[in-house]
């Protein structure tokens, strides 16, 4: 991320401004080797607030005794007891399919750095419950891409519009091209866009 900071802050000075008010950037810190659990996670915690989410995830993670949750584990378990730690049946099903396509090699998790992005958001968004931005937030903050531009991201727009004194947010379609001057950083454009509350 330092190199992505000195390369933006060259490129643009409303982005060296926002880096030196912000600081070091911390996307991708603290990932971990455990895609499944990660995507898990991202469909519990949809649309919930923080601490609803974590209650029922830590429910669910308290449903496999300690051991590692995998697709196969999450399939024994079945729809019944997903269920009953509070899971919706949107949420329960969502995770009953990444489990399957896991398992059937259409999310293929293990190998998942050897592909592209777009790829990766392909294979991710054929999940039920797991849309475009959840698997760029994947690819950012779980595989530590450095190119992701979340241009659907209301942060980021938001963000944008207030950086770069505009009347208007852009519209995802405009912020493609707004952000093409900050490529193979845009990752980190969008994190100074959108920082961390």
């Amino acid at each position: 991320m330092a190199e992505a900071e000195r390369a933006l802050g060259k490129r643009d000075p409303v982005m060296r401004e926002l880096i030196r008010r912000t600081g070091p950037c911390t996307i991708g810190s603290r990932r971990t080797h455990d895609h499944f659990g990660s995507l898990v996670q991202a469909i519990v915690f949809q649309q919930l607030a923080g601490k609803a989410a974590a209650a029922i995830h830590g429910r669910f993670v308290a449903l496999f005794d300690g051991h590692k949750i995998t697709p196969e584990a999450v399939l024994a378990t079945g729809h019944a007891r997903l269920r009953s730690v509070g899971l919706s049946e949107a949420k329960t099903l969502a995770i009953l399919d990444l489990a399957s396509k896991v398992e059937d090699g259409t999310v293929p998790l293990r190998s998942m750095s050897r592909y592209d992005d777009d790829t990766i958001v392909e294979r991710l968004s054929s999940v039920r419950g797991i849309g475009r931005w959840t698997a760029e937030m994947f690819l950012m903050f779980q595989l530590g891409r450095t190119d992701v531009w979340p241009v659907d991201d209301l942060g980021v727009r938001k963000g944008y519009a207030l950086a770069y004194g505009l009347d208007e947010m852009p519209k995802p379609k405009e912020l493609v091209e707004l952000g093409e001057r900050f490529r193979p950083y845009r990752r980190g454009a969008a994190r100074y866009c959108c920082p961390p509350a």
